[in-house]
This record gives C-alpha cells, sequence and structure tokens, in this order.
C-alpha cells in the first residue's frame, strides 16, 4: 500500500500529465475556458528539441565527469589508508571524513559559498594579504569546480564508509598469506583489497550516476550568488522552473519522466555490464 501510494502513483501521475495539455478556449476567460486534453507524444518532442534542456543535460556531464572520479578515487584512498594497520585513531577519522555527508546539501552549499565568495571569504583575504591572485570561482569554468567540490566535500564520507566496510569483512587469513608471500602493502592494496572490494566500488559509482544527475539542490542555492548559474543550468532545475514558476506542468512532467527514464536505462546497462565481467571473472 505505501509502495502504491508514495512511489508507484506519483509516477503514474507524472506520466499521465506528460500525454495531456491545457487546450485554452477564446481568451481563457470563464468555466471551461481552459481545458486539459490529450497530447500523446507533443510534450516529448518539446523536450527533446529543447536546447535549455540539452545544454543543461550537457553541463551536467561535465560537472559528473569531475565529481564521479575525484570522489570515488578520494573514497577508495582514504578507505584503504583507515584500513591500514599503522594508522591511529581510527573512530575520530571515520567520523571526520563521514561527518560532512551528515550536514544537508543546502546548508553545505551555504557554507562554500560564503567561502567563495570574494568580499566575505577569509580565504581571499589571505590571498590577498600575500599578494596573490583571487580567482573568481562562481564565475566561468571555475564554476564547475565550485560546485563539483561541494559534492566531493559531502558524499566522499559516504563512498568512503561503503569501501570501508566492505575492506573490513575480507578474512585477514588472506593478507596473512600474502606476506608470507612476501607482498608489501601496497601490492596487497592493489592486488588484493581493490579487486575484492569491486563490488562495493561498482555499489558506490551506481549511486554517484544517480545523484549526478539529479543535481539540484547546490547550484540552486548558489544561483543568487552569481550570475553565472541560469534557472536551467541542470535539468531538474529546467523541471522546476516550468513546472512552478512559468506553470507548464505537462511539459515539465515530460522531461522529469525524461530524466527518469535516462537514470533508469544508464543504471540498468551499467549494472549488467557489471554483473557480466563479474560472471566471465568467475568463470575463469
Amino acid at each position: 500500500m505505501l509502495f502504491v501510494l508514495f512511489f508507484a502513483l506519483p509516477i503514474g501521475y507524472a506520466v499521465w500529465l506528460s500525454v495531456h495539455k491545457v487546450k485554452v478556449s477564446g481568451l481563457g476567460l470563464g468555466a471551461g475556458a481552459r481545458r486539459e486534453v490529450w497530447a500523446g507524444l507533443e510534450n516529448y518532442t518539446a523536450a527533446f528539441t529543447d536546447d535549455e534542456l540539452l545544454n543543461g543535460a550537457l553541463r551536467v556531464l561535465g560537472y559528473g565527469c569531475i565529481v564521479v572520479p575525484v570522489m570515488l578515487g578520494l573514497a577508495l584512498l582514504f578507505a584503504l589508508m583507515l584500513d591500514s594497520e599503522k594508522v591511529r585513531l581510527t573512530s575520530f577519522t571515520r567520523l571526520a571524513i563521514f561527518l560532512p555527508y551528515a550536514i544537508p546539501g543546502v546548508v553545505a552549499a551555504l557554507l562554500w559559498g560564503f567561502l567563495y565568495l570574494p568580499d566575505v571569504s577569509p580565504f581571499y583575504f589571505v590571498l590577498d594579504a600575500l599578494g596573490l591572485p583571487q580567482p573568481d570561482l562562481l564565475d566561468g569554468g571555475p564554476l564547475y569546480l565550485a560546485l563539483s567540490n561541494i559534492a566531493v566535500w559531502g558524499g566522499t564520507g559516504f563512498n568512503m564508509i561503503v569501501i570501508y566496510t566492505a575492506l573490513r569483512a575480507i578474512p585477514a587469513e588472506v593478507y596473512e598469506a600474502a606476506k608470507l608471500d612476501g607482498a608489501t602493502p601496497l601490492q596487497i592494496a592493489l592486488r588484493i583489497k581493490i579487486p575484492m572490494v569491486a563490488p562495493s566500488l561498482v555499489l558506490t559509482f551506481f549511486f554517484s550516476i544517480i545523484a549526478t544527475l539529479q543535481v539540484f539542490s547546490e547550484p540552486t542555492t548558489l544561483k543568487p550568488l552569481t550570475n553565472s548559474v541560469s534557472t536551467t543550468w541542470s535539468p531538474l532545475m529546467k523541471v522546476y522552473r516550468d513546472a512552478f514558476r512559468t506553470g507548464d506542468v505537462h511539459g515539465a512532467s515530460a522531461q522529469a519522466v525524461i530524466i527518469a527514464l535516462v537514470t533508469l536505462l544508464l543504471s540498468f546497462g551499467f549494472l549488467r555490464a557489471a554483473n557480466r565481467r563479474s560472471q566471465r571473472e568467475a568463470t575463469r
């Protein structure tokens, strides 16, 4: 019942809205002047030919090319470091790395936005005192780095915990056998730990892809701070604008359905490729 009420029903309603449109008769005044009629694939055709939606998708693609590899690379590095025998204060370090994930995305974007503003950021005062250049991180190309930094800062801890948990599940006998064979800690990490946590890496990559396609809070929060972030910077921002600002609920529903289908297809394709690879390795 809860699945139908909170998952299936909203999806069905969005699909229903996406194949309808509002038809205005006369001046649009009076009862019955505005009525909902069947539109077929008209809203989907408009969405696929919408330059703003396409440009938003390309921006998110560039954003994802920065966020996903950097975030997963740092998560794997931190997990391997915490799993080392020589590390100290493991509990404190693990909590410190995970803590940014517990901060809501809007709050994190506000915190970093404060640090990005030249007039109020303490970093800019230090750079000015040292006579160093002061880059504008909220304009042009650096904007991608600024947004990516917020996502990496907030998401690395969660992915690190997933990978670290998988590392702790590896039997100690495996490490002992490798040490008896003369393997160094680096060789153990590269040839034993990373291959054995590959399923966790696949899982974190899967979650990261979904989160990247749904980026919304960070650019929306930073938008009042810079003119470089438009109301259609990401596909979800365009859906929000069309639905709640311009009133085109039906067109926005079609765009939302397209985004959901693209996310589903990418996720299904990636998981299928990962499963095929796992099966090939299992048969060797």
